[in-house]
């Protein structure tokens, strides 16, 4: 009988890539990783890899609309209170316009105004963590002052007309703020400029007709900041919609990310047992190989 040369040889290598099998599977069940170098699994290395991006580019998306969201509610809070006010003002001017008023009555109706506007000023320079939130890109200083040195007074608005975007991981820009100009008034426009005009001309005695149009102009005004602060509203609606559907999708590729480089427990539990059988009866050939010559396998 012919006995191959290469016998011993064979079964060494049978026998490190038993140990080899053993030692990879042991390390999928202990770390749940099918995959963890490249040359593991090239093809699932390179898709894990665009995976984990497509994650992180959704993950900084959440985390910057989870921001911008808190900002805009702020704003939207904001312009809530200013509506307040500016209504109250509208009341008050009415209130005041009936022609039976004295001199000192007017007076108080002009302070009251007053009142209302230097509180419309405050709530225009609001700001959030720090940044002005009506000032366009220039949120670090507050954005509006007022020049009383003329009469009726004026307005300064001393940041831009910038508008903001946050852009979605498909592509999409949302707006996420709204430049103050606009909303409160420059110079004599606005709802500032409209109740500077009414405390002016409540002050200065006007008639009742002029009274009549300044609060008209005060009601188109609030109309415009209205429309504004709608405009506001849409864009964090799209933004929180946005949001939640970015979330969903990051859970999606994270579990599809686990999935490729995951190992089945079960299934490799399996395969380890098996390769263990397959290994002790390697070790067993090998043993009585040890014990007996070559001659005595082969009877």
């Amino acid at each position: 009988m012919r006995v191959d040369p290469n016998y011993v040889t064979n079964l060494t290598a049978s026998l490190d890539q038993s140990t080899a099998e053993l030692d990879t599977l042991t390390s999928e069940l202990s770390s749940g990783l099918r995959v963890s170098s490249l040359s593991d699994d090239p093809v699932a290395v390179a898709q894990s890899t665009l995976l984990a991006s497509a994650i992180a580019k959704d993950d900084t998306f959440v985390q910057t609309a989870s921001n911008e969201s808190s900002r805009m509610q702020v704003a939207d809070s904001t312009l809530g209170e200013v509506v307040t006010q500016v209504t109250s003002a509208i009341s008050t001017a009415v209130a005041g316009n009936n022609g039976t008023l004295n001199a000192s009555d007017i007076a108080s109706v002009a302070q009251e105004l007053s009142g209302v506007r230097d509180q419309v000023l405050s709530l225009a320079n609001a700001s959030y963590q720090g940044q002005f939130l009506f000032g366009g890109s220039q949120g670090s200083s507050p954005p509006f002052s007022l020049d009383t040195s003329t009469s009726p007074a004026t307005v300064n608005y001393n940041g831009d007309n910038n508008i903001q975007y946050v852009e979605t991981p498909s592509g999409q820009k949302i707006q996420v703020n709204l430049p103050g100009a606009g909303m409160f008034g420059t110079g004599n426009s606005g709802v500032l400029g409209a109740l500077n005009q009414l405390i002016s001309d409540f002050s200065g005695g006007a008639s009742t007709a002029t009274i009549t149009g300044d609060t008209s102009a005060l009601t188109t005004a609030l109309g415009q900041l209205s429309s504004q602060r709608t405009t506001l509203d849409n864009a964090l609606s799209r933004l929180q919609a946005n949001s939640t559907y970015v979330q969903t999708e990051e859970s999606q590729l994270t579990v599809a990310q686990g999935d490729l480089v995951s190992a089945n427990p079960t299934t490799v539990a399996t395969q380890l047992s098996q390769a263990e059988t397959q290994h002790q009866a390697l070790l067993s050939v090998i043993s009585a190989l040890g014990n007996s010559n070559l001659f005595s396998l082969m009877k």
